[in-house]
């Protein structure tokens, strides 16, 4: 098993399948977009597999969750997310999305064994939805989410990054859903990884805030929710809703003391800590023609990366955007 410095067991990967999406969030990246990784340094399928298979697996690894970017943009996505399901090892396949293209495809990506669904939504009103997005269709969005109920993910979460002055009127829209539909919302502080510019204009909102205001007007209980992947969340309810609210608080309160993971960008780049500059080309190394326990050796080694605790407040220099590391 994978044990950091720290003693903390690293079993969760976060594995990003493409740096390219077809929005442009304004926490996430400047209008213009970015310059897109050229498509023979992103990872192919294969290579994929085989570093799922002969190098992580084996450390100890078996959680893992797709991300971008836009992972459904990933051609041939749903047969890739089919060769991993029959890994043996995996007991949690999941994935991030924006939802634009989610409606058709999540039919198939059930059928191909994704286990869970992440579903950013950062406003319930259409043209405010349009802005934050540059340019997202919530109507798509919500369809998306409905098609996915419908087949069968029964764990979906909404992930909503609080941004002061913005979308933090909303909280309660957010709250007051989970009492209507079964969907499970994250309330989540808005991070520095990403237009940095824009959160030093807007800093973050604490979810304590969050929390607050909802028990303005509903009482909020610890929720005993059987709920795969919960990682860092709290995990609260209005009693009797239909689904569950978490509070994520990488900024005012942070859960590095039971960090459990470790990320791979679209171009094969290990990154012990979101929060830290360093990489480590674990592509570089199989492309290389390396055995596999060289790169099993470098995994190990990148974990020298990983701090106790993140210090957001240093201003440590942030290379790449949280679309380019895989969130």
């Amino acid at each position: 098993m994978l044990i950091d410095n720290h003693q903390r067991p690293i079993t969760y990967l976060r594995l990003s399948v493409t740096d390219r999406c077809n929005l442009r969030c304004l926490y996430c990246m400047p209008a213009e977009g970015l310059d897109w990784i050229p498509h023979d340094a992103v990872m192919q399928d294969d290579e994929i597999m085989t570093l799922l298979e002969h190098v992580f697996l084996p450390l100890g690894v078996s959680k893992i969750r797709l991300t971008g970017g836009e992972p459904l943009i990933r051609k041939g996505l749903p047969r890739l997310i089919e060769r991993m399901a029959a890994l043996p090892g995996i007991t949690d396949l999941s994935l991030s999305t924006n939802g634009i293209f989610l409606a058709p495809l999540a039919k198939r990506l059930a059928e191909a064994g994704l286990n869970r669904l992440n579903v950013s939504i950062d406003s319930l009103q259409p043209e405010r939805f349009s802005t934050i997005s540059r340019g997202g269709d919530l109507t798509r969005v919500l369809a998306g989410i409905e098609q996915a109920l419908a087949v069968g993910f029964s764990h979906l979460k909404v992930n909503v990054v609080m941004i002061p002055g913005t979308n933090d009127d909303e909280i309660m829209d957010f709250a007051e859903w989970t009492l209507r539909e079964a969907v499970h919302v994250r309330f989540i502080e808005m991070m520095h990884v990403g237009d940095r510019t824009f959160f030093d204009a807007r800093k973050f909102l604490p979810v304590e805030a969050a929390m607050a205001r909802i028990q303005e007007r509903y009482a909020l209980e610890s929720s005993d929710r059987d709920l795969v992947g919960n990682g860092p969340a709290r995990i609260m309810q209005i009693p009797g809703a239909a689904g569950t609210l978490g509070f994520i608080s990488p900024m005012s309160r942070t859960f590095c003391d039971t960090c459990n993971r470790i990320r791979l960008t679209a171009d094969g780049q290990i990154k012990a800590c979101l929060m830290r500059p360093q990489e480590t080309d674990l592509l570089g190394l199989l492309r290389g023609g390396a055995s596999v326990e060289q790169m099993r050796e470098l995994v190990i080694a990148s974990l020298g990366f990983k701090p106790e605790h993140h210090d957001w407040g240093a201003n440590l220099p942030i290379h790449r955007t949280m679309s380019q590391i895989g969130g």
